[in-house]
């Protein structure tokens, strides 16, 4: 519908004559337990809004998406719903000066994770309700405006089956069988929110002496489905909660302003969680039911402390409209990793974003569709797409080069002052700039312009030329820009110069922080040093570039990379040939052959665990065709040897073990896979937990070692939500037409699927080692995108478009069909043909590595 677009010029006219004064939203979610599972089902959704016109005799609309309104009445005068709502909109004529609208009517439950969303646990038949609203699907629950800059207190009350608990943004209690909740500060519609069900539901608190000789106290809480309740550890999700509030205290000087704290890790959920203010939202796969490494308890860590980070960062101060998402995302990313280095036990939480984050964020600068952090977001289907590596990972790591601009400490007092300047307001760019001026000194505006307003990523390679003594004469850096987006920028760096030292370590012996600006910067304080085996231009990751090497430095990498004492230069040293591997500027073969020799030495487990992801991508998307099945037997081997090397019992042997399941493929692997299933082999110290034994079923089925029946007897073993993901994905990973028939109609042409299955189905259906029966979908992926973008949501239609791409059908072929959908779509919506874009971006990165890899062999 045309209407469910909003657009920012309507958005802004409507913010321009309506201010909110308040809402009153009653819901009835008893209509969710009962009966089948399968027929639609709605619930009831009451709402009053008082508000205000500033040109009374004016017309405007509200926002709700719902299958029928009951009745509508402005100011007591009741409207036709027939002629005033169109399915997502409800027209408003004739408003006074005060206004006060209410709206009955019958709302969805989502199956998508958009709006109410509704799950049945199959484990015990409980129903278990959650809402997500980002960017704008509250108007699936009640009616409303929405929009970010229409702040409004809220004041919810619902009525729900007798045994369940329900939760939203205040502190609520039951009475006459009514929940009624605390009216919220004023908050913008999208981070509202309601829980409800029998969660399993675990308390704490946090004190704190302010300033001011008061103490704040805030109530926390934390909840899960029951059938997780076994492995919830509460404790530690609460032990990291407080590190962060203390840390927020310590540094905003602003108390949490929302009174409670509960945080709900959900079924079926879209996103890692979100910041509704005194009730976050999480994936329950923050909850492990195997042994998992420390980078994922690291993870979970940065990600309560983002959502933290957002409770000033986006929800007191929030962006005017979603082209400064980046005032939110950014902040809250990078917040996250600070805060996680700073108060909790994850003090390596730098060398993970260096790794992980900026990984993403340097992809997602490189495709045609990269945006300035700042984006230009005409409307809601815009928004939708950038939540993406540009606006968290880029922005954040933007930040982190401005601290290093301008200091920690005029960084910190700008937030503060940013914050009691604005609380409870909505802000743009040039509100957070202004702060920042007072409190550096510094011209921010060339700053922003550089680093927020245009968009690309820089590479930074050294020159470095030596005396007659063998000593550096002149050290240089280059800055380099690719045509397409040709800004060179400002860069705080620090350039390292390494040697090996006794004992064979490659150690740093010099380093200096320097302003690189232009073309080529001479850095006059490393003349005179000793000749260095290794120059790192970005040591310790302050700016945000692609790190390039000379020749010197290649080679010293090529044999004595495992040697890099210090983890995060060694760290950023594995990003960069990565980034050289994508640009087409290392062979495939050279990087597998690097994490051959160099991963078994890998201290850092996340950047272990980054490196077997990245290896198995060269080996599926960068490898020349006629190569790969050497790369797949050695990656396999390797993976082997260093599985049965790993100390017994380590995280390094379970991120071994998880690799060598993705990299076995021959008769050997996967009988050793069968083995260790069935007991029959046996590696010292690993714990083959459910968790990993549907990890190891995985590749067995997908090479045709595992049938249905064995995929049946599991499932017995592990009924349960999760179990019927897995199984779902294992099931569409059989080696056969008939079953990638059958899993490209569940998602293509049905609804029956809800949002988790559909992603678990996409991940079975597209097998690396099956091209060839995958290859009809090709053309069949053209056929239908379009039909799927008009006829599904916004969600699941994204999780289609992506995953279905024929990624694995990579020959010049697949882009010249891709080619011929985007020259036939021009008037299609842009973000069905920014999805299109990236993924023939990606595919003709592949193709240009495949060729470069190619290369070297015949040169070899």
């Amino acid at each position: 519908m045309p209407g469910e677009n909003l657009s920012r010029d309507e958005a802004r006219e409507r913010a321009a004559l309506l201010s909110v004064d308040g809402y009153d939203v009653s819901l009835d979610v008893r209509s969710a337990v009962g009966g089948g599972t399968d027929e639609p089902r709605t619930f009831r959704s009451v709402t009053t809004i008082r508000f205000r016109c500033n040109e009374p005799g004016a017309a405007s609309f509200a926002d709700l998406i719902a299958p029928s309104v009951t009745s509508v009445s402005l100011n007591g005068r009741d409207l036709d719903p027939g002629e005033v709502f169109d399915g997502s909109r409800i027209l408003l004529e004739d408003l006074a000066a005060d206004n006060e609208l209410v709206v009955d009517a019958q709302c969805a439950y989502s199956r998508t994770g958009e709006g109410l969303h509704r799950f049945v646990d199959p484990e015990d038949g409980e129903v278990y309700l959650y809402t997500q609203y980002e960017p704008a699907d509250s108007r699936r629950v009640f009616a409303n405006f929405e929009q970010p800059d229409l702040k409004a207190p809220f004041r919810f009350e619902v009525r729900a089956p007798e045994e369940w608990t329900v939760w939203s943004n205040g502190a609520g209690e039951r009475a006459d069988g009514v929940w009624r909740f605390a009216e919220t500060k004023p908050i913008s519609t999208y981070i509202t929110c309601v829980v409800a069900g029998p969660y399993h539901y675990v308390t704490d608190s946090y004190s704190r002496e302010l300033a001011d000789g008061t103490t704040l106290r805030i109530p926390l809480g934390a909840l899960c489905r029951k059938g997780l309740a076994p492995y919830f550890e509460a404790e530690d999700v609460f032990l990291i909660t407080k590190q962060g509030l203390d840390f927020f205290h310590e540094h905003f000087d602003y108390p949490y302003p929302f009174g409670k704290y509960d945080q709900a890790f959900v079924p079926e959920y879209n996103l890692g969680a979100m910041e509704n203010p005194g009730l976050v939202t999480f994936r329950e796969e923050y909850i492990f039911r195997g042994k998992v490494t420390r980078v994922s308890y690291e993870n979970r860590a940065n990600v309560i402390l983002h959502e933290m980070a957002h409770m000033w960062f986006g929800d007191l101060v929030t962006m005017e409209w979603w082209d400064d998402l980046w005032l939110k995302e950014s902040f809250a990313d990078f917040m996250g990793s600070f805060s996680m280095v700073e108060a909790t036990r994850f003090t390596e939480g730098w060398i993970t974003f260096a790794n992980r984050r900026k990984a993403w964020a340097y992809r997602a600068d490189q495709l045609p569709s990269t945006h300035p952090v700042t984006a230009d977001i005409r409307d809601l289907q815009d928004a939708k797409l950038n939540f993406d590596g540009i606006t968290y990972a880029k922005g954040a790591s933007v930040l982190k080069q401005l601290v290093a601009y301008v200091g920690r400490d005029a960084f910190l007092e700008g937030a503060r002052r940013y914050f009691k300047r604005h609380a409870y307001g909505n802000t743009r760019l040039g509100d957070l700039l202004s702060v920042l001026a007072e409190t550096s000194g510094r011209d921010m505006g060339a700053w922003a312009r550089s680093w927020l307003q245009t968009a690309g990523v820089n590479s930074l390679t050294p020159q470095v030329l030596l005396d007659a003594d063998g000593r550096i004469a002149e050290l240089a850096v280059v800055q380099e820009a690719p045509e397409s987006h040709p800004e060179l920028r400002p860069h705080r760096v620090a350039i390292g110069l390494y040697r090996r030292a006794e004992g064979g370590a490659l150690v740093r012996y010099a380093r200096v922080e320097a302003d690189v600006d232009g073309p080529r910067t001479i850095v006059r304080e490393l003349a005179g040093e000793a000749a260095p085996e290794l120059v790192l231009v970005n040591d310790d990751d302050l700016t945000y570039c692609k790190i390039r090497f000379d020749e010197t430095s290649l080679e010293t990498l090529h044999t004595h990379l495992g040697d890099i004492a210090d983890p995060l230069a060694r760290a950023l040293c594995w990003s960069a040939l990565w980034n050289l591997t994508r640009d087409a500027l290392l062979p495939a073969r050279d990087f597998i052959a690097l994490v051959l020799r160099f991963a078994g030495r890998e201290s850092d487990i996340g950047v272990l665990q980054m490196l077997h992801a990245w290896a198995e991508s060269a080996l599926v998307h960068y490898v020349a065709p006629p190569l790969r099945a050497t790369g797949s037997r050695l990656l396999a081997e390797g993976a082997e040897r260093e599985l049965y090397a790993a100390e017994p019992g380590s995280e390094h042997q379970l991120a071994w073990a998880r690799f060598f399941a993705q990299t076995a493929e021959d008769q050997g692997g996967f009988e050793l896979l069968q083995g260790l299933l069935d007991g029959t082999s046996e590696i010292e110290g690993l714990g083959v937990d459910q968790e990993l034994r549907w990890t190891f079923l995985e590749p067995l089925v997908a090479h045709g070692y595992a049938d249905e029946k064995t995929l049946e007897a599991e499932l017995a073993r592990d009924d349960t939500a999760s179990g019927r993901r897995h199984q779902v994905r294992c099931l569409a990973a059989r080696p056969s037409a008939a079953v990638k028939a059958q899993a490209w109609a569940q998602v293509v042409e049905s609804e029956e699927l809800s949002n988790a299955l559909v992603e678990a189905t996409i991940a079975g259906f597209a097998q690396p080692s099956q091209r060839e029966l995958l290859a009809p979908y090709a053309q069949k992926y053209f056929a239908a995108i379009d039909r799927v973008w008009s006829e599904r949501s916004i969600q699941i239609a994204m999780t289609v478009v992506k995953g279905l791409y024929p990624y694995l059908q990579d020959t010049p072929q697949t882009l010249v069909e891709t080619d011929v959908w985007l020259a036939a779509h021009d008037a299609a919506p842009p973000a069905l043909r920014r999805l299109v874009l990236e993924a023939w971006d990606d595919l003709a990165r592949g193709l240009r590595g495949q060729a470069c890899d190619a290369r070297a062999e015949e040169h070899h």
